[in-house]
């Protein structure tokens, strides 16, 4: 379920609901094309809508405020553009619910499994729903492109930004492949965890769209240099947030299952810290539990995640990257409203119960 981040009003003055029209909008018109090829595609376009139908918009939020920190004023192209990101990020979610075979977003099926009823009955269903969700994400991707090149923005403006997806899509497909490639390895370490935070999720959350904006904005380097001062440590603390929720949260608020990260023994910052610290009989007790957990085990797991000290040093983490942003933002000498907003962007991305 979706809630009202900490400090909205501070970020948003109506900009999520803006971003929300937005995006709505494009993936109706986009679903409704899609369907009048053959009406049999309905399911898939059902998915496509539910990928992008809530959401906080910090993606979205943090490419505006790049475009504000450059100078530039409020403008409904830049929130077209912005609102790009957020298809970025609903593509992104659909991928890594199929790699981590998730059954639950945001209190619904996920789109593999949501998508394993429209296909015909029989031993190749599952696989089929599987295939659909993942053409469904690869959509979405496809989307953001299109999206961000027809928002509105003078050609010139967004040819000084082109080149910035290439690198978001190369370092978040890095991130995600170090985490596929480092769970169940055996060797997680804090210090690889957190590359894992900073590619996988860090840097499109944060810094890139900050810099999206700048960049549209015509934001000189030193400028990008300060935005990024600010926005990687934030993003990083984010993910941290984020992987702490996703064990001791409560599911009715984060929308998904609080084994997903331990069911699948995520190389988590969490969990690395926790494997190292531990004891040698709390150590063998926890990676039996990761075996196959259920939720009987729950109580238990986090018990060793506690007396470990993992949840305590990634609340240090968060502390210490929260700080981190507060004294670049502070540095960055942008002007007052955007100050504010970044400001208060901190609060939501990394005191959140969702």
């Amino acid at each position: 379920m979706a809630e009202e981040a900490p400090g909205t009003a501070a970020w948003d003055g109506g900009l999520k609901a803006r971003v929300d029209g937005a995006l709505h909008a494009f993936v109706a018109g986009e679903t409704a094309l899609l369907t009048a090829i053959d009406p049999e595609l309905k399911p898939v376009s059902e998915q496509l809508t539910a990928a992008v139908a809530d959401g906080k918009r910090l993606r979205a939020a943090f490419a505006y405020w790049g475009w504000r920190a450059a100078g530039q004023p409020d403008s409904e192209a830049m929130v077209r553009a912005a609102t790009a990101m957020e298809l970025v990020h609903a593509a992104a979610v659909v991928h890594d619910d199929l790699i981590d075979d998730s059954p639950v977003r945001r209190g619904l099926p996920t789109a593999h499994l949501a998508l394993r009823r429209a296909a015909p009955a029989g031993p190749g269903r599952e696989a089929a729903g599987r295939a659909l969700a993942m053409l469904v994400g690869d959509l979405l991707t496809a989307w953001s492109g299109q999206l961000f090149a027809a928002c509105g923005l003078p050609a010139g403006y967004l040819s000084r930004a082109r080149p910035l997806w290439a690198t978001l899509a190369r370092e978040l497909i890095a991130g995600e492949c170090l985490e596929v490639l480092r769970t169940r390895a055996g060797a997680a370490s804090e210090a690889g965890s957190l590359e894992i935070v900073r590619y996988k999720t860090a840097k499109y959350t944060v810094e890139h769209p900050l810099h999206l904006g700048a960049l549209l904005g015509g934001a000189p380097p030193e400028l990008l240099t300060a935005l990024s001062a600010y926005g990687l440590p934030l993003g990083e603390a984010f993910q941290l947030r984020d992987d702490l929720l996703g064990v001791f949260g409560d599911p009715d608020r984060t929308g998904k299952s609080n084994l997903d990260d331990l069911a699948g023994a995520k190389p988590t910052a969490l969990l690395a810290v926790a494997l190292d610290r531990s004891g040698p009989a709390d150590r063998a007790r926890l990676r039996q539990l990761l075996e196959q957990p259920g939720p009987g085990e729950l109580t238990e797991l986090r018990a060793l995640l506690e007396r470990s000290g993992a949840r305590a040093r990634v609340e240090e983490l968060i502390a210490e990257r929260t700080a981190a942003a507060r004294r670049a933002l502070t540095a960055a000498r942008l002007p007052a409203p955007t100050t504010a907003a970044l400001d208060g962007l901190i609060g939501a991305a990394t005191a959140r119960t969702a």
